[in-house]
């Protein structure tokens, strides 16, 4: 037991990418990965992987002696259509890239009846170095209010939304794996990766009658020197503190499932970290999601959401980054996802992000990601299959080996702002379609 505080201690002094599939804890709770995950493979949970979460990642199978460390290793292959007009990474070609895109290590599950969580180390390929990864450590107080189950909990973790329990945020929406080494947008959201790594947050959170979720808290930036020591250079700060809320409905009817929800960060950002005006975010966003699990032979799933952001640009309007004042980002999300017997998977997602022209944010045409006519508007679909032979109850090696195969192939109809030649220099949004293969191993 002493061992287990230590190594919880050791990580959580250290404070880019999600935990994905973390297999201690089907040790820890004697299930399999199946319970937890759609697919037999993370982040996609089910309802009982959800109400796992939302306990606190505390329920066991009350053996002792469960080691909470897991690994995890990705290996990859990048194409895109046409190759890219400058290597995308040091040490990688334009094209037709293999690449060892993470190998992390997990120190995730219960330290009591009222604490647990997850904290992951990474090293990547493609950034040649460790850094420590997101974590998200939970207190948790199961009590009775006007009798109905309640949970009452406090989450300390390192990017907004990675805490959530729901398929439909940006820290857990489809795709859950996907290149480093090929373009992307220009435009993202502050919500959606802004903040990951580069801040410490604590929420409080509550699950009223096994229905209603509620979540309110803040998120201050790392200093330099801290960031320095995780091995994570640092961004942009935050300016006081980012508040985040979310509230959802939540309904597990056994045999299917679902949710409708709000969320929202409201964001001050000193761009160089340096005294003076900020730039405000502020994004809104509506999500639901829907399960279909029968007898869990035939699953099937539907999750969306739509965020708006808007942006108050002072700082950057100041200094010239950009030449609007104020401006907006939106985008909708849409995946539906079809599993045989726990092992095949297919699954179908479509965005569509929209925005205010600048032309000085977007005018950039270095590495294929300039946009011709200022605009932020992008396109796309992405499609993927998968085989999850391992992570079953009766499965080779289980709880321990777990593996996924996925082929996924990520399409744009439209790429910063124009299908044909949206950088001016001829290329067009189809040049950057991309086929990317992985194999996924956590034990």
């Amino acid at each position: 037991m002493k061992n287990k505080y230590i190594l919880w201690g050791l990580l959580l002094l250290g404070l880019s990418e999600p935990a994905l599939a973390v297999p201690s804890f089907a040790r820890q709770t004697g299930q399999d990965c199946a319970a937890c995950h759609i697919g037999s493979y993370g982040p996609q949970l089910t309802p009982y992987g959800m109400k796992f979460k939302m306990g606190g990642y505390t329920e066991s199978d009350g053996k002792e002696g469960h080691i909470p460390i897991s690994a995890m290793l990705v290996q990859s292959f990048t194409n895109t259509k046409k190759d890219q007009t400058e290597d995308p990474a040091p040490h990688f070609k334009t094209n037709n890239n293999a690449s060892l895109q993470e190998v992390s290590v997990f120190v995730a599950g219960r330290v009591n009846d009222n604490i647990g969580g997850f904290s992951q180390i990474t090293w990547s390929e493609p950034d040649r170095k460790t850094t420590m990864d997101n974590f998200d450590l939970r207190f948790v107080k199961p009590m009775q209010i006007a009798g109905n189950d309640t949970i009452f909990g406090i989450s300390l973790n390192n990017n907004p939304t990675i805490q959530d329990p729901f398929n439909t945020t940006p820290g857990w929406k489809f795709p859950y794996l996907g290149s480093e080494l090929a373009p992307t947008p220009a435009a993202g959201q502050m919500i959606a990766g802004g903040l990951e790594t580069q801040v410490l947050g604590a929420t409080a959170y509550t699950l009223y009658d096994n229905h209603w979720y509620a979540e309110l808290g803040g998120y201050q930036s790392f200093s330099k020197n801290m960031l320095n020591k995780m091995n994570i250079d640092p961004a942009d700060k935050i300016s006081g503190t980012s508040p985040y809320w979310r509230v959802a409905y939540f309904n597990d009817m056994h045999k299917s499932a679902y949710s409708v929800g709000l969320f929202g960060l409201s964001t001050h950002i000193l761009p160089g970290r340096e005294a003076g005006p900020t730039d405000k975010y502020t994004d809104i966003g509506i999500d639901g999601s829907y399960q279909f699990l029968g007898t869990r032979e035939h699953v099937m799933t539907v999750d969306g959401s739509y965020i708006h952001e808007n942006r108050k640009l002072d700082a950057s309007f100041a200094s010239d980054p950009a030449i609007k004042r104020n401006g907006t980002v939106n985008r909708l999300d849409l995946s539906t996802s079809y599993h045989y017997d726990k092992t095949y998977g297919l699954t179908a997602g479509f965005f569509d992000i929209t925005g205010n022209k600048d032309s000085v944010l977007y005018e950039d045409l270095v590495a294929d990601s300039g946009s011709r006519t200022n605009s932020p508007n992008s396109r796309g679909y992405t499609l993927q299959a998968d085989w999850t032979p391992l992570g079953k109850e009766n499965s080779w090696g289980a709880p321990f080996a777990n593996m996924r195969l996925a082929v996924q192939y990520t399409g744009y109809t439209k790429f910063n702002g124009a299908k044909k030649d949206y950088d001016g220099l001829g290329r067009n949004a189809s040049d950057n379609n991309t086929l990317y293969t992985s194999i996924w191993f956590a034990l």
